[in-house]
């Protein structure tokens, strides 16, 4: 299958390639691997919690080290779509915990540590139910205000974020970053280049493929990031290659480090759109996104769609979109961000 074609037909963040797993499943068990260091002003343990459809998930709760309170603010963390907590979202969790806040960064349900079977699903109503439960662990805390939660989408799991604050009253701040809306993309392609036609075809495929899964007894997976990367790749399939297969981003548990999604997720995301109810969203919103991303044009659309005055779209210049992912060379905007919460959950 073309590159072109492997964008449009599935639509998903990465490019998927037929590049095979660096690592068996086995080996992929148990590791207490981080791609960022852990800093000196926060502890890290691990919880377990369960989402509404009875899925145990499981996070990593960073915590300040400075003397604070009997009660935190606290935010949830997911994303990016195929990624694991021990990637971008434990270093967004790291950072703000550095900045007194508790913070959980947590692998959504079918992938990473947490449970859910089969493996390697992805749906717009359970993972948007991710966050809810991760807001239900954090409010009955004894050590958080519950009226003062929020939550961090990165990327894909952007799109859940908006979601889940559509839905959860509780939630009183919620921060994108380098989001994705991923029912467009799934159901429109990249730059809503997909009409009725291909989209019904999109369909056809991937039916097809659920009654060859079906006869096999498993999901066959899209694969990951692209391995070997094409010479003409575009940009942004480069940065992705560069964060995901290379010692800078690569995780024994990421999706888009190794063998993907099941081919078949993408059927959901395209008859269920996301932000539907958006515009109902009365909690504070910030979405960042990087001024030369590929996927600018998610953030900028979804934010008209925002109503009141407490949203607020930052572009920050020259970043691409997985600049946002863990460039620390004063690229992720972790101050403006520490800013929004200080003001909105309180």
């Amino acid at each position: 299958m073309k590159l072109n074609m492997v964008l449009i037909a599935m639509a998903l963040i990465t490019v998927l390639g037929s590049g095979c797993s660096q690592k068996s499943e086995k080996e992929m068990e148990n590791k207490e691997h981080y791609t960022f260091e852990l800093s000196n002003k926060v502890t890290r343990s691990k919880v377990e919690f369960t989402n509404r459809y009875g899925i145990k998930l499981t996070g990593d709760l960073y915590m300040p080290k400075l003397p604070h309170g009997d009660k935190l603010s606290a935010i949830a963390v997911s994303g990016p779509f195929g990624a694991v907590k021990e990637q971008t979202s434990g270093l967004y969790a790291m950072e703000m915990a550095e900045r007194g806040f508790m913070a959980l960064a947590f692998d959504p349900s079918y992938t990473g540590e947490s449970g859910g079977e089969p493996r390697y699903v992805a749906s717009p109503d359970i993972n948007t139910e991710d966050f809810s439960a991760a807001v239900d662990y954090l409010s009955t805390r004894d050590d958080v205000d519950a009226d003062r939660i929020g939550i961090i989408g990165i990327c894909g799991w952007g799109g859940m974020a908006l979601n889940a604050a559509a839905m959860d009253t509780r939630i009183k701040g919620t921060v994108t970053v380098t989001m994705y809306d991923m029912s467009r993309v799934n159901a429109n392609g990249y730059n809503d280049s997909m009409d009725a036609d291909a989209r019904y075809e999109l369909r056809k495929q991937l039916n097809e493929q659920r009654t060859i899964d079906a006869k096999n007894g498993y999901y066959t997976r899209g694969g990951g990031v692209v391995d070997p990367l094409p010479e003409d790749a575009p940009q942004f399939v480069k940065d992705y290659y560069d964060y995901y297969k290379t010692d800078r981003g690569y995780h024994e548990r990421s999706l888009n480090s190794n063998d993907g999604w099941n081919t078949t997720s993408s059927l959901s995301f395209i008859n269920m759109p996301l932000l539907a109810y958006s515009d109902e969203i009365r909690s504070a919103v910030l979405m960042v996104h990087g001024e030369n991303a590929h996927s600018r044009y998610f953030s900028e659309d979804a934010f008209k769609k925002l109503q009141g005055d407490n949203k607020e779209l930052l572009i920050i210049d020259g970043a691409s979109h997985v600049d946002l992912y863990d460039n620390q060379a004063g690229v992720v905007p972790y101050e403006k961000i520490t800013e929004f919460f200080e003001t909105n959950l309180k």
